[in-house]
C-alpha cells in the first residue's frame, strides 16, 4: 500500500542521509514516498527497469539474486536500487519483505538531485 511522504525523523535514521543539511532533508522527505509492505511483498524484481531508490525504514528485506538464492538481508537504514539508477541497467536482484516492513522511495530525478551526490561527496 502506498502511504504518506516519509518523515524527516525517519530519514534522519538513515546513515547515507547524515550529511544532508536540514533544508535538504526536509525537501527529500517531502519527495520520498513511504510504503508499508506485507510479508513476501516485492519491492523490486530482477530484470525490471530501475526507476526508484529505496531505503528500509522498518522490518527486514531479503535480497534474492539469480543463481545464488537469498544473498543478503537489508535492515533499517540500509538502501537498495541505486545501481539501476546510476548505471541505467535492469534490476539485478529481487527484494521482498521478510515480514511486515516499511520503505521510503524516491524517483530518479529526486535521486539524482538529492541522493546521488551523497555517494560521491
Amino acid at each position: 500500500m502506498v502511504g504518506r511522504p516519509a518523515s524527516v525523523d525517519e530519514l534522519e535514521q538513515v546513515p547515507v542521509f547524515s550529511s544532508l543539511d536540514d533544508g535538504a532533508l526536509v525537501r527529500l522527505a517531502a519527495r520520498m514516498e513511504r510504503r508499508e509492505l506485507a510479508p513476501g511483498e516485492a519491492v523490486l524484481r530482477e530484470g525490471e527497469e530501475g526507476d526508484r531508490f529505496y531505503v528500509v525504514l522498518s522490518g527486514l528485506l531479503g535480497v534474492w539474486e539469480p543463481g545464488v538464492g537469498q544473498a543478503a538481508v537489508l535492515t533499517p537504514g540500509e538502501y537498495v536500487g541505486e545501481l539501476a539508477l546510476v548505471e541505467h541497467v535492469p534490476r539485478t536482484a529481487t527484494v521482498s519483505a521478510l515480514g511486515e516492513a516499511a520503505v521510503a522511495s524516491c524517483d530518479e530525478p529526486t535521486f539524482g538531485e538529492l541522493v546521488a551526490p551523497l555517494f560521491w561527496a
